[in-house]
């Protein structure tokens, strides 16, 4: 990936020469089967540029609470986008219920805001969303006359864990944000995928965000190489993923683990110290009694083995764990 960026063919992508930002934009949208792509640094900003482009100032988006977008962006579709949140809770299994969705579609009324956008997450705290589902959203969306937007920052994570295709699960949606980074190993950089009408005002929304990069083929590089090289390897992750499971359950630790994320609950009390003793043992984690975990192409099982040796010994674990 660092030779691919070291090599990169360069141009100055706010005019949009710049080849190597092109071939992934391109790349990008044939493989989720849509009519152009557009290249962000971030996947906060992709999302917040598709929210701008899809609604006007004072229409509404129905999101649900735990979605990244309303939840960990720092209100930027409110404050930035002027666009009202119609927030409904997700549902433990991270879908919001569809009925409840229609229900809260503003009647054609001005005393309310109008409801112009229905937006999805996938994965969402790691839960994959089916297919089925997502179909059954988009066409509720499309007989309500509601376009249909999915962060899909960890979509392939989805892909991999249904044995199917980004392009199968994203269909039918009017655009699509994917992350990058994460899963893929990339140092930055997120796709938006839509409609060539839609990208050309996300390209501007992106402009006034300050999403516009001059030689972004240094960094679109990486993300052309993620795209064609990590996404096949993504079950290894959720097989080390179980693996980690296993073990913290073995400490009798409550877990939860889906795809490419666990997550341990541990005493409130005891949070600092074990952060503290897991990093004089280089297994550096974000502290909380809800311990998120999150497995990728840099952590292999012999890693794995190591951090739950950590674990085990401040639990009060004594045997050695192996590799197997």
């Amino acid at each position: 990936m660092r030779r691919a960026m070291h090599e990169a063919e360069l141009g100055d992508d706010v005019f949009g020469d710049d080849p190597t930002v092109n071939r992934l934009q391109a790349r990008a949208a044939e493989i989720f089967g849509f009519e152009a792509g557009l290249f962000f640094p971030s996947g906060t900003q992709s999302n917040l540029a598709a929210l701008i482009s899809h609604c006007q100032r004072g229409e509404g988006v129905i999101i649900g609470a735990e979605q990244h977008s309303y939840r960990y962006e720092a209100g930027g579709l409110g404050v930035l986008g002027s666009i009202h949140p119609q927030v409904i809770p997700n549902r433990p299994d991270g879908t919001l219920d569809l009925g409840q969705v229609e229900a809260t579609i503003s009647p054609d009324d001005p005393h309310f805001p109008r409801t112009r956008l229905l937006a999805l997450e996938n994965t969402i705290g790691g839960k994959p969303i089916a297919r089925a589902y997502l179909a059954d959203a988009v066409q509720l969306a499309k007989r309500r006359g509601l376009s249909i937007h999915l962060d899909g920052a960890r979509i392939f994570n989805a892909a991999a864990h249904f044995k199917t295709t980004a392009r199968e699960l994203c269909a039918g949606f009017d655009s699509v944000s994917s992350c990058l980074s994460k899963g893929l190993g990339a140092p930055a950089g997120t796709v938006l995928l839509g409609g060539k009408e839609f990208i050309g005002r996300a390209k501007r929304a992106r402009k006034m965000l300050g999403g516009a990069m001059r030689q972004a083929g240094v960094v679109a590089a990486a993300g052309l190489y993620a795209l064609e090289h990590n996404v096949e390897r993504l079950p290894t992750d959720h097989a080390n993923a179980a693996r980690l499971a296993d073990g913290l359950r073995a400490l009798n630790l409550p877990v939860e683990q889906q795809t490419n994320m666990v997550f341990a609950t541990v005493p409130t009390d005891r949070v600092p110290a074990l952060a503290e003793h897991l990093k004089q043992r280089n297994v550096l984690v974000l502290p909380g009694a809800r311990m998120r975990l999150v497995t990728h192409l840099d952590v292999d099982a012999t890693g794995i083995d190591r951090a739950l040796g950590a674990f085990g010994e401040f639990f009060g674990e004594k045997k050695t764990r192996k590799t197997g």
